[in-house]
């Protein structure tokens, strides 16, 4: 009897566990998105089209449950951000700025609202995302089709 009791217990146990997890894995958008996460790589185009991974960058990339963001990288010292990017980000090798998010998940997009920023002229734009999940990691890269860079984070 106190083996059967075992075992049934057990079974509940594994079963709601795997529930929990399956839950999880299954999260919404927003629950998968929000927290801090660190940088993990970096992929840019180099002015002679090629693509090049960097993994000598910091940084930390935060969204709230209620809708807000904020961004900041640094590259190493004396690096520079590729000249042939069409927007500018950072400013001394050093990039940040904050606001609201929008998600749209049949678009596989995450907006960024910029309401302040080191590098002003970013203040009021509109910075859409293209997101993806892979294992652990929270990929981005930008929707411009005149931008090309995609950036990895990981979670905290």
């Amino acid at each position: 009897m106190k083996k059967a009791l075992f075992a049934v217990t057990w079974l509940l146990v594994a079963a709601m566990t795997s529930g929990v997890a399956q839950d999880s894995a299954n999260g919404s958008v927003r629950d998968k998105l929000v927290g801090s996460w660190r940088l993990a790589w970096v992929e840019e185009q180099q002015t002679d089209g090629t693509m090049k991974k960097y993994s000598d960058r910091r940084g930390t990339i935060v969204y709230t449950r209620d809708g807000h963001m904020s961004v900041q990288i640094m590259l190493p010292e004396g690096g520079n951000a590729p000249q042939n990017n069409p927007v500018k980000y950072d400013q001394g090798s050093y990039e940040a700025y904050y606001g609201p998010y929008e998600l749209n998940e049949e678009a596989h997009t995450v907006t960024h609202h910029v309401e302040g920023a080191l590098v002003r002229s970013l203040i009021g734009k509109d910075l859409t995302r293209v997101y993806r999940f892979e294992g652990k990691q929270l990929i981005l890269k930008s929707s411009r089709p005149d931008e090309h860079w995609t950036i990895a984070w990981e979670h905290n």
